[in-house]
């Protein structure tokens, strides 16, 4: 069934579902290109999606903010058809055996500061900071960090007189508990303080594997709200970063610290990690955990591929039979289906990469390179087409060039029986007048036929 919405696009296979609502895997009908498909009931009791996509038209050209290809109703749904982009950092965290090494994450808080600061110098907050919200993008973007979902987002300062709101108490905690400031627990007004604490939060968690006040219980949401929240206080900050670089505590400290208003100091942010990359002694290679462990998984597997078809070899040389060799399975480790669809969506960049660069690799063939690969004159008719069908299979020409090349250097002399070499990449005129010739004849016979048609 063709389900389609904004006429252009059609629905796909189911990616994601929540509370927010569903996203569909989408493809555009004119362009073939792919798309993500958000649907949000419009009888939902907090409608988001036609505010987020505002958020994204005024975010519209920033580095790292997905495209809106296409937004409105249709039917019972509010809908929002953006870019495909990648897998997020939580699926990625999952796939790298939840936990990251220091240059991963020293260059995803390069990239995610950046993202944040970007929304806040357009007047808003995202106040729901943590890994599934920021993906890695697609196709020739596979390195970059996008930042999504603006469905909690808010305007903090007026967009031409940059008058901040006013401070206030008694709010509900909104955003995710895990990654929220301890400010936002206490019922403070958010403002780009909070969004930045938030990212401290997230780094130390990708580090350390997990966050002093994971797997708290409670008998409620709102008890167990205050649990993590009296953890997050009850937690220094050196107990937090004990075993890393001091620049996560400087940056954690340097947010809490922070007044309601106040500015933050991006560039002094990132350089207190941008300092510990180069004194690591890291390239900036974009080379994350989850394409390094890839690239060792395909060069094992190809490893294990290669002794298991020399070890049949050697059978074989002993004296047993094929049907005696019962080649051993290799049993892969239990994955999930997000594990699988990382592996896939990793494999298949690289596939479409490795095929971009054959093609810009390809030989360009002059006319005087032509010349050269055209076989040698030689008496026999047999020798010269088994020259021809060399040079097609190793040199890989266009088919017309090569259709070209084979007739011409097969074409031969009719006083002496052997290949025109003179004329090589000239047509064959005598052939050629004579098809003039039989055409006019067919077309003279047909005239009158024509003629009494039109009659």
């Amino acid at each position: 069934m063709d389900i389609r919405v904004g006429r252009n696009y059609r629905l796909g296979k189911k990616i994601n579902s929540g509370s927010f609502g569903e996203i569909y895997h989408g493809t555009n009908v004119l362009t073939k290109g792919p798309v993500a498909v958000k649907l949000e009931s419009r009888k939902t009791n907090f409608p988001q999606l036609v505010f987020e996509s505002k958020v994204y038209r005024i975010l519209k050209g920033g580095v790292g903010i997905p495209n809106v290809h296409w937004s409105g109703k249709e039917g019972d749904y509010n809908v929002m058809v953006m870019d495909l982009l990648g897998p997020s950092l939580e699926d990625l965290f999952s796939y790298c055996g939840r936990r990251f090494s220091l240059k991963t994450v020293l260059i995803l808080a390069d990239h995610m500061i950046s993202r944040v600061e970007y929304m806040h110098s357009r007047n808003l907050l995202h106040r729901d900071i943590k890994p599934d919200n920021f993906v890695m993008g697609n196709s020739k973007r596979t390195h970059l960090v996008h930042i999504i979902d603006f469905g909690l987002a808010k305007k903090y300062r007026h967009h031409k007189t940059h008058k901040h709101i006013e401070y206030g108490t008694d709010r509900n905690l909104t955003g995710t508990a895990r990654y929220a400031s301890i400010n936002a627990h206490a019922g403070v007004e958010q403002s780009r303080r909070d969004d930045m604490e938030s990212l401290g939060y997230v780094f130390l968690y990708f580090l350390r594997g997990s966050l002093p006040w994971q797997g708290l219980s409670a008998k409620t949401k709102e008890d167990k709200y205050k649990l993590i929240w009296k953890k997050k206080e009850t937690t220094t900050v050196a107990e937090l970063c004990e075993g890393f670089p001091d620049a996560f505590a400087k940056y954690l400290t340097y947010c809490r610290e922070m007044s309601f208003n106040q500015q933050p100091d991006y560039g002094h942010l990132k350089r207190l990690f941008r300092d510990v990359f180069f004194e690591q002694g890291f390239k900036m290679d974009f080379a994350y955990d989850w394409t390094t462990s890839q690239t060792h998984e395909n060069k094992s597997t190809s490893t294990r591929e290669n002794q298991a078809v020399r070890r049949r070899e050697s059978n074989l040389k002993r004296g047993a039979t094929i049907g005696d060799l019962t080649p051993s399975l290799q049993v892969p480790d239990r994955v999930t289906s997000k594990e699988a669809a990382v592996r896939e969506f990793y494999s298949r960049s690289r596939k479409s990469s490795m095929r971009r660069s054959s093609s810009r690799d390809a030989p360009v063939i002059t006319q005087r390179s032509r010349r050269s690969l055209i076989p040698p004159r030689n008496h026999s008719t047999s020798g010269s087409h088994h020259t021809q069908l060399q040079t097609n299979r190793h040199m890989q020409l266009p088919r017309r060039v090569t259709t070209a090349l084979n007739t011409r250097a097969s074409s031969t002399n009719p006083r002496s029986g052997q290949q025109n070499g003179r004329h090589q990449l000239q047509p064959n005129r005598s052939t050629a007048t004579t098809k003039r010739r039989q055409n006019a004849k067919d077309s003279n016979a047909l005239r009158p036929i024509d003629e009494l048609k039109k009659r």
